[in-house]
């Protein structure tokens, strides 16, 4: 037996790790990081979409731009939330600021405040 097997949290995550790694993807703390960036984008598409006056300069042809965040999600940017997440202590308030951070880039300043709205 492994150490990393006798350290484990679970079962789960030690002596079944080689038939459970394929939930990896679905399941894992990068996956939910993941998630959460997709959750927040498709939000903010929605409320543009809603119409809301403050959204309504927001171009549509930076939607794909914004789904890119979590179709190409990497594991840098997994681990610039991590890093974000132990300066806010709150995780979804990590993944909001680096979804800022993204929009800074774009030049989207103006919207920003929207993200988590």
């Amino acid at each position: 037996m492994s150490t990393r097997a006798l350290n484990a949290i679970s079962p789960v995550d030690g002596r079944y790790a080689d038939k459970t790694k394929a939930l990896s993807p679905y399941f894992s703390e990068y996956a939910l990081i993941k998630y959460r960036v997709r959750v927040e984008v498709e939000y903010f598409i929605a409320l543009c979409e809603f119409g809301l006056p403050q959204l309504a300069t927001f171009p549509p042809s930076g939607f794909p731009q914004l789904r890119s965040l979590y179709t190409d999600f990497t594991t840098e940017q997994a681990l610039e939330v991590k890093s974000i997440e132990q300066v806010t202590n709150h995780d979804v308030k990590a993944v909001e600021y680096l979804i800022k951070q993204f929009f800074d880039q774009q030049g989207w300043e103006a919207y920003k405040e929207f993200i988590h709205f």
